[in-house]
């Protein structure tokens, strides 16, 4: 199989203007020469599976294993456990085969669990087992097997907040956090928003064998000025989105669209409350959950809620959780 770009990812390729992306990569370079964990925080979309595979890439054991990344936020509960561990045969209705899990096609190389804060507390227990001793045992067999697979781990919630709250186990916390970098927001790193669009127009363009050779000024300023709350993931989407409409061999401000079409708000008159009922909860804190739904609901992002709300990202996250929005 061909290797693409990011199979050969490594530290080097990643540059930075911005002091905090610069000390979050140069502390990157020291740990990827260790076999320490590694905890990777930061907002959706700020490019942490990147950091991870460079890391990977830029680490002895690049030439010794893989990169195996898994979503846990994309894995139901009941299913975590035998995609981590592998299963037997027979193990369950639909086991027709013995499968390796990710921890064993880790080995020697690197485990990366992303969204690790939406793991459940059962499922947590028996990834610190595997993390503290390298042992576990695929579903259906009592043979342990081991594995040396280097942990990093990645999550945009507040995990000190999760552990207060009994929803992470501390002690998993301490195992994956050897060295915890943060990668900073678009809005955090704005110089770098030139250089990130014109990375991102030449890789589009060869993508979509689009001749998209120059940028108008006015449609980098218009770029450059845009807050980003989606920060790499919306830049990638909105660029792509733009050359599909581009004419000519520049990208011009016309084809630029920061609009989400497929978003889907509830009709909200601004302004309008919904009429309360007698069921309806009628405390400070149900009248806060009320509020918050609806300035979720009617914002682009949860990032421009909170700046709404007045409050920081992470409390939006946490109490989201508290009301279960």
């Amino acid at each position: 199989m061909a290797k693409t770009a990011l199979d050969t990812l490594s530290l080097k390729g990643l540059t930075s203007r911005n002091p905090l992306m610069r000390r979050c990569l140069e502390r990157a370079a020291l740990v990827a020469a260790t076999d320490m964990p590694v905890l990777i925080v930061g907002d959706t979309g700020t490019g942490k599976t990147l950091l991870a595979r460079a890391i990977h890439n830029s680490s002895p054991r690049q030439g010794s294993g893989s990169f195996i990344a898994v979503n846990v936020s994309a894995i139901s509960d009941s299913l975590v456990e035998s995609e981590l561990f592998g299963h037997e045969k027979g193990a369950f209705t639909g086991a027709i085969g013995q499968v390796r899990g990710r921890f064993e096609l880790a080995d020697r190389g690197t485990l990366f669990l992303d969204e690790i804060a939406d793991m459940s507390i059962v499922n947590q227990a028996k990834v610190l087992r595997a993390v503290e001793t390298g042992e576990f045992e695929r579903l259906g067999s009592e043979t342990s097997l081991r594995s040396d697979a280097r942990m990093i781990a990645a999550t945009h919630k507040p995990l000190g907040e999760l552990v207060a709250a009994g929803q992470f186990r501390e002690d998993l916390l301490h195992r994956l956090s050897g060295l915890v970098l943060r990668v900073p927001s678009l809005s955090e790193r704005r110089e770098d928003l030139p250089g990130l669009v014109a990375y991102e127009v030449k890789s589009c363009a060869e993508a979509m064998k689009r001749k998209i050779t120059a940028i108008h000024p006015e449609a980098l300023a218009k770029l450059t000025s845009h807050s980003w709350p989606g920060n790499l993931r919306e830049l990638h989407r909105v660029i792509q989105r733009a050359l599909l409409f581009s004419e000519g061999d520049a990208l011009m401000p016309d084809v630029i669209d920061f609009s989400d079409d497929i978003r889907i708000r509830p009709a909200v008159t601004p302004g309008a409350e919904a009429a309360l009922t007698p069921g309806d909860d009628l405390s400070l804190a149900g009248a806060e959950k009320r509020h918050i739904q609806k300035v979720l609901a009617m914002a682009d992002s949860k990032t421009q809620a909170a700046k709404q709300l007045g409050i920081s990202r992470t409390t939006l996250d946490r109490k989201i959780e508290e009301y279960h929005l």
